[in-house]
C-alpha cells in the first residue's frame, strides 16, 4: 500500500501537468495577440487583430488617448470572413497591419465600399489587396473571440 500511494500521487501530479500545459500555451498566444474595433467616416465598424507586441501598445496607446500620431489603419486584406470579424467578408491579415498619418488615395475607401467591390479588390481597385481608410480610427480593444 505504501508503494501505490507515492505512484498514484505521481501520476495525479503528470496529469495535473498535461492539463496545465495548454492553458499556459493559450495564455501566452493571448499575451501577444489582441483585438481592436475600428470604425471609419461611415460609423461602420470592424475588428482586427494585431500579433506584433510594438502594433499592440501603439494601438493600445491611441486608444487611451496617450498618443495621436500615426492614427489609421492599413495592411493587406483577406478576401474572407474571419471569426473575430463576422460582419464582413474580409479582414486585415494580423501580421500586415501597421498604422499610418497620410498615405496614397489608391488604397482609401471605406468598409461598405470594400465589401460591395470585394470581387474588383487586389487590380485597379486596392492593389494588392493594401486597403487604408483615411477616416479609420481605433475605437476600443476588444475580448478575444
Amino acid at each position: 500500500m505504501r508503494r501505490i500511494i507515492p505512484k498514484v500521487a505521481a501520476l495525479v501530479a503528470i496529469a495535473m501537468l498535461a492539463l496545465a500545459a495548454p492553458a499556459q500555451a493559450q495564455r501566452a498566444a493571448a499575451a501577444t495577440e489582441a483585438y481592436f474595433e475600428f470604425t471609419d467616416i461611415t460609423r461602420s465598424t470592424a475588428v482586427l487583430k494585431l500579433t506584433d507586441p510594438a502594433k499592440i501598445q501603439h494601438a493600445r496607446d491611441l486608444v487611451s488617448g496617450a498618443t495621436t500620431d500615426r492614427p489609421h489603419v492599413l495592411g493587406r486584406i483577406i478576401k474572407r470572413s474571419a471569426p473575430y470579424n463576422p460582419r464582413w467578408s474580409y479582414h486585415y491579415s494580423p501580421e500586415t497591419v501597421d498604422f499610418f498619418d497620410v498615405a496614397i488615395e489608391v488604397c482609401d475607401a471605406t468598409m461598405p465600399y470594400v465589401e460591395d467591390h470585394l470581387d474588383e479588390a487586389g487590380g485597379a481597385f486596392l492593389p494588392g489587396l493594401v486597403w487604408c481608410p483615411w477616416s479609420s480610427r481605433l475605437v476600443r480593444e476588444v475580448p478575444a473571440p
